[in-house]
């Protein structure tokens, strides 16, 4: 509910304090008198797009304040937590325009952007009017007001989750063949890639141990004539032979050295022992040496041959296993996947059906709720002096989607036989008028957490209908608060509150203020709106009448 509306310096506005109250609140003058400027100012500081230049000729920068009251369970509450500004049960907005142009909000005292006033504004204010196109005039909203008179809310969670699933099976399904498209575009190169691989199946270390023993057996050619020679000099024919011949000699004349010749004997001993042990080294290195020319030439050719499938797959050629697992799993992949989009195409299909149900009893309660509406619109236009106009609301199949698959719009007939169209383009600026309360009545129900604002609703009717207008202006504010700007005294005389807008000139300066009007002057205001700028006693009787209606 909005509490208080501070403005300054806008437009012909220096200075206005305003303090709303419940219920139905009547904004009147004469024209031109600025009461469309209330709500240029309104609509600033709810971040609405509006005048581009709103700044009071002569004043550095232009301020509008806006008090609001919220409910514990209001829909601002939400907006503020996720945008991480303080809430309570006392909203503040705040909105700057320098001179300049450049525009600063503030929402409890703490900086917000225009998004957030915007969003924050849906929750806090409607505001209606013959060339309002963010209320009951726009057909994008239409489908939303239906539902919201249907009670469509859990038919319509259920189209938006089976909206979800079908969705998501979709993607799946998409991914699964565009992958499945990719593989089979390989599939050749994954089969020889993988025969090719298993064909060789090289181990992880191999490709060191084959290079090893290759350096090993190319080195084996050069070096081993030297050692079977070496072999052969300390063999019987060589020192082993000469030293055992030395030994045999001095140990036959040691007896006659007087033990001169013991040592050396003895050194002899142990050399002929290490030179066993040196023999039977060389020995192992010749037989490791001895290898079939073949065997180096099968090392070889495996060698190059991991080495080429591993610059082929560009990888190391340690990895060449795991790389050949990785192939063989998409290839199964590939050999599964016929299996695998199956199942994703029932999964899709059974999403389609569950879709397609809910949506189809979602179309089922809107139709119900259509021709209730329809029903009730016309019992509201009967008072309207409007009983041979025809509203409809008219339900047409659209792409589907997570609202459903209807497209759904407001359409009247002035006249039985008429031809039907949109609300905008086949009333006229009075019937339009009568068209939007009508249907703004049947719509509201008990909500009354929006201020709802009605912007000259009633121009271009009077009497009798001027006085239905106003009636059910009343009947809306009750349990809420409504602020209508009018010109009609049948209106302005239901209002619970009334205030005065008009202008006057201070030092040869234009400026508009408004003025709270208690009984006396609102009997003098109304008479005005009766008879004109002469207020005469018969027009006075006349608002007294009204407002004891």
């Amino acid at each position: 509910m909005l509490r208080a509306l501070d403005i300054r310096d806008m437009l012909i506005i220096d200075r206005l304090e305003l303090t709303f109250q419940p219920g139905l609140n009547a904004l009147t003058g004469e024209t031109g008198a600025g009461k469309s400027i209330l709500l240029d100012s309104l609509g600033f500081v709810l971040g609405w797009r509006g005048r581009a230049e709103l700044v009071r000729q002569g004043a550095a920068q232009g301020e509008v304040v806006a008090e609001f009251e919220l409910p514990e369970d209001h829909a601002a509450h939400a907006i503020l937590a996720e945008a991480g500004l303080p809430g309570g049960g006392e909203l503040i907005l705040r909105r700057v325009n320098t001179a300049e142009g450049r525009k600063t909000a503030w929402v409890n005292d703490r900086r917000c952007s225009g998004e957030v006033l915007r969003a924050l504004s849906e929750t806090l204010v409607e505001l209606h009017g013959q060339h309002d196109d963010r209320g009951l005039l726009n057909p994008r909203g239409h489908r939303a007001m239906l539902d919201e008179y249907a009670g469509a809310g859990k038919h319509l969670a259920a189209v938006r989750a089976a909206w979800t699933d079908m969705s998501r099976a979709r993607k799946a399904l998409a991914e699964t063949e565009s992958a499945l498209a990719v593989m089979r575009a390989e599939e050749e190169f994954l089969r020889h890639a993988v025969s090719e691989l298993d064909q060789l199946d090289p181990q992880p270390g191999e490709d060191a141990d084959l290079d090893a023993r290759r350096r090993m057996m190319q080195g084996a050619e050069r070096i081993r004539d030297d050692v079977a020679r070496a072999f052969a000099l300390l063999g019987g024919d060589g020192a082993e032979g000469a030293m055992s011949d030395a030994v045999r000699w001095l140990e036959g004349v040691s007896d006659n050295a007087g033990g001169q010749l013991e040592a050396p004997v003895a050194a002899l001993g142990r050399a002929l022992i290490e030179l066993g042990e040196a023999q039977d080294g060389v020995q192992t290195c010749l037989q490791a040496l001895d290898f079939n020319p073949a065997e180096l030439e099968a090392a070889e050719e495996r060698l190059f041959a991991i080495r080429a499938l591993a610059r082929k797959h560009d990888v190391a050629p340690d990895d060449l296993g795991t790389f050949a697992d990785t192939l063989r799993d998409r290839l199964n992949k590939l050999e599964a996947g016929d299996a695998d989009l199956a199942d994703q195409r029932a999964a899709v299909d059974a999403a389609q059906v569950a879709f397609d149900t809910a949506a189809a009893q979602l179309s089922t309660l809107r139709q119900q709720a259509a021709g209730q509406l329809d029903t009730a619109v016309m019992a509201e236009l009967a008072p309207l002096k409007m009983e041979r106009a025809v509203f409809q609301t008219e339900i047409t199949a659209t792409e589907p989607g997570p609202e459903g698959t209807d497209a759904v719009a407001f359409t009247v007939a002035t006249n039985p036989g008429a031809p039907s169209g949109p609300l905008n383009k086949i009333a006229s600026g009075g019937e339009l008028s009568r068209f939007l309360l009508a249907l703004k009545v049947c719509l509201t129900g008990d909500d009354s957490a929006r201020t709802m604002i009605f912007d000259e609703i009633d121009r271009g009717v009077g009497g009798a209908t001027a006085d239905a207008v106003g009636r059910r202006l009343a009947s809306l504010a009750q349990g809420g608060q409504v602020l209508v700007v009018t010109h009609s005294p049948q209106v302005a005389a239901r209002a619970a509150h009334h205030w005065r807008v008009q202008k006057q000139v201070t030092d040869g300066q234009t400026l508009s203020t408004v003025i709270p009007l208690a009984d006396p002057d609102r009997v003098d205001e109304i008479a005005r709106m009766v008879a004109g700028d002469t207020i005469t006693d018969e027009a006075r009787a006349a608002a007294r009448a009204l407002l004891g209606a």
